[in-house]
């Protein structure tokens, strides 16, 4: 058993299985999905079936084991069918061939054509050896494919084939089912809410070249922009920093504070929940340079003045709006935070050091304090900022009714 059995009870759950030595794992993933009341259809690719028989999956499953994109037996078009259908798919093990096709777009055999042709939650477990996993073509992969949105199971460190010890060991089958629910409990649960979402730092003009910034790329507000959607909601993006894979989602380009100002606060009536993750300047240039400042000239004298406090306005404003916001700290982190979450009126911060390793502005990764109106406080482990972003939105669905505060939290 998953652990979860109400979670699967009634599921269609389309099992892939690829070329790899951990594919007689699945064999134990399908047997306690089926045991949890999944309705379980394996895909096995021709490689995997060096390692694991058709006839077992069959066996065990609820429909027999599909292995050809081309087949008269059943749909005539079964990858759209199996698509179409499925609630999850979970792949399990998965190649470093099977995530480079997912994320270039082929779809050569049935298991991969499969996986364009749903619109359903899929989670991936990788499995490889450690060369493979650190290399940099199988991580750029799978950033790709975490961006589109695509859940990620981390593998283990332990035994490998041929007697090597590394990271690129298969998830156990309880981390990867947990993960699977936890993907299938979300799935929907910000349905119709209308969420805005800020990212990126904002440049304050010095003059019609040079601006004063901040080292934010917007990786952690697109994170959290693209999960929102993904869970159901309306979701209105403005960003400094626009990405270039971000489909369903309202867009507003902006430029400095004060551009970042007037849309938030003009969108700010009609939303349920605002994330504010951009880093928002504190200070611009009072004066702007008509044209170029020249070298030639000297130094020049830059008198600053305050932005708009946005959080601050929004957090006076609010009527029943859900308010989270960050803060990007480099000493006395949650001190520091827990102040701001006060002095801004937020349901919810966001606190992290951005000096620490891998945590901080123009990473993929994050690690933070997430402080509530209750005065709790809960630290995080180092995460992908897409993981983060489920993280910061299950307390976003327990703020608005819709979540359990003892969600799980995948990738934890």
């Amino acid at each position: 058993m998953s652990g979860q059995p109400e979670v699967w009870r009634g599921r269609r759950v389309v099992l892939g299985v690829s070329g790899g030595i951990a594919a007689y794992k699945a064999i134990e993933l399908c047997r306690r999905l089926v045991d949890d009341g999944a309705h379980v259809i394996p895909v096995l690719t021709e490689d995997a079936l060096r390692f694991v028989g058709e006839l077992t999956f069959s066996a065990l499953a609820s429909e027999r084991a599909r292995t050809s994109l081309f087949t008269t037996e059943g749909t005539p078009i079964p990858h759209t069918h199996l698509g179409q259908t499925a609630d999850v798919v979970l792949i399990a093990p998965a190649t470093a061939r099977i995530i480079a096709k997912y994320a270039a777009g082929i779809s050569d055999d049935l298991l991969s054509a499969t996986l364009l042709a749903t619109r359903a939650p899929v989670v991936l477990a990788p499995a490889m050896h450690t060369e493979m996993w650190e290399h940099p073509a199988v991580q750029e992969n799978l950033a790709t494919l975490r961006r589109r949105g695509v859940h990620i199971v981390d593998p283990e460190s332990g035994r490998l084939a041929g007697g090597d010890v590394g990271e690129g060991r298969l998830a156990a089958p309880e981390r990867i089912l947990d993960a699977a629910a936890g993907v299938l409990t979300r799935n929907g649960d910000l349905a119709g809410v209308r969420v805005l979402v800020s990212a990126g730092g904002t440049r304050e003009a010095i003059d019609p070249v040079r601006f004063i910034g901040n080292r934010s790329s917007g990786k952690m507000g697109h994170a959290v922009a693209r999960q929102a959607a993904a869970r159901g909601a309306r979701v209105t993006l403005v960003t400094t920093a626009v990405p270039a894979d971000i489909d369903g989602i309202d867009v507003v380009p902006v430029v400095s504070a004060q551009d970042m100002h007037d849309a938030i606060l003009g969108r700010f009536d009609a939303c349920d929940v605002v994330v504010m993750a951009a880093a928002v300047a504190d200070f611009r240039p009072k004066a702007v340079a008509d044209s170029k400042i020249k070298k030639s000239e000297g130094p020049p004298d830059i008198i600053l003045e305050p932005t708009p406090d946005i959080l601050g306005e929004l957090g006076a404003a609010k009527q029943g709006q859900v308010l989270v916001g960050f803060a990007a700290e480099t000493e006395n982190v949650e001190a520091n935070g827990g102040e701001k979450r006060v002095r801004k009126n937020l349901d919810l911060l966001v606190a992290n050091d951005v000096s620490a390793p891998n945590a901080g502005f123009e990473v993929d990764t994050n690690q933070a304090i997430l402080l509530d109106s209750s005065g709790a406080s809960e630290h995080t482990p180092l995460l992908t900022k897409v993981a983060l972003a489920d993280v910061i939105l299950d307390r976003v669905t327990v703020l608005i009714g819709r979540g359990s505060a003892h969600q799980d939290q995948e990738q934890r």
